[in-house]
């Protein structure tokens, strides 16, 4: 964990969420600025800045968190969905904190609105 990450903080229940899944590697919580009637994010348990940081030793995360977004789909009965990660602050990443958008309820075209 990073004591000055904002995610990480959420985590740790220092700052309140709505949450919607949490498992022992995942935690996910309803976005504060949605852009779709569905809007969640999904991090790991564990602080990893970004995409670029993914390594053999911490992928597993990913994987979980891919788990974990196939779960909540199938329980809320969400048929159709994007799933975002943007990495950098030129790409619209605003926590350094990995995480990935589940959004949905609404028709998408490309290149739709940024995400942080």
């Amino acid at each position: 964990m990073d004591k000055d990450c904002l995610f990480c903080k959420i985590i740790a229940g220092e700052i309140p969420s709505a949450k919607v899944y949490e498992d022992d590697a995942v935690f996910a919580f309803k976005d504060i600025s949605p852009i779709a009637p569905v809007h969640y994010l999904f991090v790991p348990k564990t602080h990893i800045c970004c995409a670029k940081k993914i390594t053999a030793e911490n992928s597993q995360y990913v994987a979980k968190i891919f788990e974990a977004i196939a779960k909540v789909s199938e329980q809320e009965n969400i048929d159709s969905y994007r799933v975002i990660n943007n990495c950098g602050e030129d790409a619209g990443q605003s926590v350094m904190h990995l995480h990935f958008h589940l959004v949905a309820g609404k028709k998408m075209g490309w290149g739709e609105q940024s995400l942080g």
